[in-house]
């Protein structure tokens, strides 16, 4: 099967992908549907063991896969589905874990739950495959240092125990990014055509992943597409997307979106 880049396909992704041939895909970003916490309107089951199997084979070596998920509640306890999905692509499928970094989401202020905590987070799980990902460019997430222009001296614990004096120096104006990446939540931004689909994220946590970790002309998987976020994503930064969706609605919100936001941009892929 010729791969159907830049469009959305219409289909279950296990089927399509197992047209795929080997070793094409540079990047996967997708956000699963999870425990039921929405109602997609398709009766349908996720199998998240063969997806695995299928996203590694048709991913190139060096290929990173990221997964932003969350874990549902029930009787107060936790799913576990985020951790069992990592486990299960690790162990059984070849993939494994770069890093597993927490989305927080900023949600509305004020809010109160009387049960447990509010739930303000889901995590970014960041598969690769083979022996290292074949692009980490961590330029364009660097954040704004809290102390630019200070200068820093002091002491730096040691993993020994002991100490190390520092010599004074002044802090950059930007620092690496870490683990915790903060967004506002997804509908606040521009184009409301994305609401039309009821779990969207942030289309910067798109890009933040595209930016960070493909190349200009590079192939982005998306196999569950939703309202387009990843495929547009992927557009706008030049490269090649692949997108997969079995709804035909959100296909057609998928189209909308790509219509109304990536015609015309400098640099995307035609």
């Amino acid at each position: 099967m010729s791969p159907p880049l830049n469009r959305v396909v219409e289909g279950d992704c296990l089927e399509v992908l197992k047209r795929m041939p080997d070793e094409l895909v540079h990047l996967t970003v997708f956000s699963p549907p999870y425990d039921g916490i929405r109602d997609y309107k398709e009766d349908w089951s996720l199998d998240y063991q063969t997806l695995g199997a299928e996203v590694f084979r048709t991913s190139v070596d060096g290929a990173i896969c990221a997964v932003v998920i969350g874990d549902g509640t029930k009787n107060f306890a936790k799913s576990l589905t985020t951790f069992r999905w990592a486990v299960d692509w690790c162990d059984r499928v070849g993939w494994k874990l770069f890093e597993c970094c927490i989305y927080a989401r900023h949600g509305n202020p004020g809010a109160w739950w009387s049960q447990r905590f509010r739930v303000d987070h889901e995590y970014i799980l960041i598969f690769f495959k083979g022996k290292r990902p074949r692009v980490f460019n961590k330029v364009p997430l660097m954040i704004d240092s809290k102390h630019a222009g200070k200068v820093y001296s002091g002491t730096d614990r040691l993993t020994s125990g002991g100490f190390k004096k520092i010599e004074p120096k002044a802090v950059n104006p930007k620092k690496c990014r870490g683990t915790l990446w903060n967004y506002a939540t997804s509908n606040t931004e521009g184009n409301r055509t994305k609401l039309l689909h009821p779990a969207t994220y942030p289309d910067k946590l798109a890009e933040d992943l595209i930016s960070c970790f493909s190349k200009p002309s590079d192939i982005v998987l998306d196999p569950m597409v939703g309202s387009g976020t990843t495929c547009v994503a992927a557009a706008k930064a030049g490269r090649q997307y692949l997108g997969i969706e079995i709804s035909p609605e959100y296909v057609a919100i998928a189209h909308q979106r790509i219509a109304q936001e990536v015609r015309g941009v400098a640099g995307r892929v035609p």
